[in-house]
Parts: C-alpha cells; structure tokens; sequence
C-alpha cells in the first residue's frame, strides 16, 4: 500500500502503485500515474497528464506536469513522461508537452537532476544524464544518453546535445553540442571532447581513438561540416571497435539545421 502522509492532498483518481511513498502537503492530482516504489518529499506538486515510473526520489518543492509556458497551449492533455530510478532535486520544474511539439516531455532512466533544473515544454532527455543545479532547457530540446550538463547552463529551443557530450557551469547553447564534445562560452565554444568521462564509462583505447579522429575532423581540419561528416563515416572502417560511436556521430550530425548548426572552436582551440 502507498503511505501518504495525512497533509498530503492526493485525487482519488490518482494511480499510486505499490510503495508509493507521499510526503507532507504535497498536492497529487487526478491524471497522475506513480510507479512502485518512488517516494515524493514535501510539498511538492504533482499535475497534469503526469506518468512517473519506478524507483524515482523526488525531493521537496519539486513541480511537474504542470501546463507549460507556450503561449500556444490551450489546456490540451499533453503529457510529461518520466522513467525509473531518477533523482530530481529541490524546485525542479518540468512541464507538460505540446500538440505542436508532439504533445509530451520526457525524462528518462537513472537521470541525475539537481536543485532548481527545468525541462519546458516537448524537452526529451534521456538515460544517465547529469544536470548541475540551475540548467534549464527551453522548449524542443534534446538530451542524449550520459550527457552532462554543468551548473547554469541554459539551452535554447530544439538545440540538440549529443550523448556524452559535456557542457561547463554557465555555459550558453544557441547551436547543436555533437556527441561527445566538451563545450564552454557564452555563446557556448567546443573545447575539446569529453575523453575523461568516456574513459570512466570503459570506452576502449581503440573507441578513444575513433573519438579522438572525429573530433579532428570537425574541429581540427578546416573542413566544412559535410567533409567532416564523409571523413567520419570512413572511421567505421578503420576503427571497426567504434563502428557504433561512429554511427552516434554521423547520425547526430545528419540531422543538424542547417541555420543552428553546431558549436565551433575558437581559433586555434580545440
């Protein structure tokens, strides 16, 4: 059985699976669905077409699937999706999806979000993220799997960051972070790739290298971003360990805009 604590207001309607754990004043509204054994601390609130799996700890002062900040939105039932095993700090603000953008918001599994992080509205991210206290996303973004946000960061609408990719405190993103690059600056630079943290997820030496080579032909050959997409897809032949860091790669950069584009290095950097 849930334990809810007696300040707690949950909807009758509301669906708590098993081990559902609600803290003190926290409001529960009638469209929200709670997975075993997530426990959501004091007053928080909790609305909206809201889907919240298993296993999630969520702290006080948290606000999700409340409707977002489009000036479009109309009250649709668009829906925030969240996955398994996240951890979501204090006065974190994740909204509800659009019928424009596709009608949902979606946090993936094993995400670390800390204090005062916001998803707006169509946002996806995805598994074992990391998001420093105060990065916020504007609307349509895109997070890939292990990307890491630093403190401040703030990120544009339909900018896209690619797995792996890092991003240092107070960094400002108005283009497309490639996959696994490092990038910093206001507007944000690429400055190198993310070699340590790949090393630390058990990335090979020959993967490393691959990565190395990519990060060579984007930033380090002067080549324009379709010759360094032909120099990328060449890897998988010379570096067949890394066929699938390249194939990330040239997936990410074959769907760049061709107005956003994609973080560049500073003269005689990266």
């Amino acid at each position: 059985m849930a334990r809810i604590h007696p300040t707690a207001l949950v909807d009758p309607k509301a669906e708590l699976d098993t081990d559902v754990e609600i803290g003190p004043y926290t409001l529960v509204g009638p469209h929200v669905r709670i997975g075993a054994g997530t426990t959501v601390g004091a007053h928080c609130v909790l609305d909206g077409h809201t889907t919240i799996g298993r296993d999630n700890r969520i702290y006080p002062f948290v606000s999700l699937g409340l409707p977002n900040q489009d000036k479009k939105y109309r009250g649709e039932p668009c829906q925030l999706v969240i996955g398994d095993r996240n951890t979501i700090r204090e006065y974190s603000t994740y909204h509800v999806g659009t019928v424009q953008g596709g009608g949902v918001t979606r946090l993936g599994d094993d995400n670390w979000m800390m204090a005062y992080t916001h998803l707006a509205h169509d946002c996806v991210v995805g598994s074992h993220t990391i998001f420093a206290n105060n990065a916020q996303l504007a609307g349509h973004v895109q997070v890939g799997d292990w990307a890491i946000l630093g403190g401040f960061t703030v990120v544009h609408q339909f900018v896209r960051i690619g797995a792996h990719a890092m991003t240092a405190m107070c960094a400002l993103l108005f283009a497309d972070v490639p996959p696994f690059v490092m990038a910093q600056g206001q507007p944000a630079q690429a400055r190198s790739m993310n070699f340590e943290g790949l090393r630390r997820r058990g990335f090979s030496a020959q993967r490393i290298a691959a990565v190395k080579a990519m990060h060579k032909a984007l930033y380090r050959e002067g080549l324009t971003l379709a010759q360094a997409l032909e120099r990328i897809e060449a890897l998988a032949r010379t570096h067949p360990e890394a066929a699938a860091d390249v194939a990330l790669m040239r997936d990410f950069l074959a769907g760049v805009d061709a107005q956003r584009g994609i973080v560049r290095a500073r003269r005689g950097e990266a």
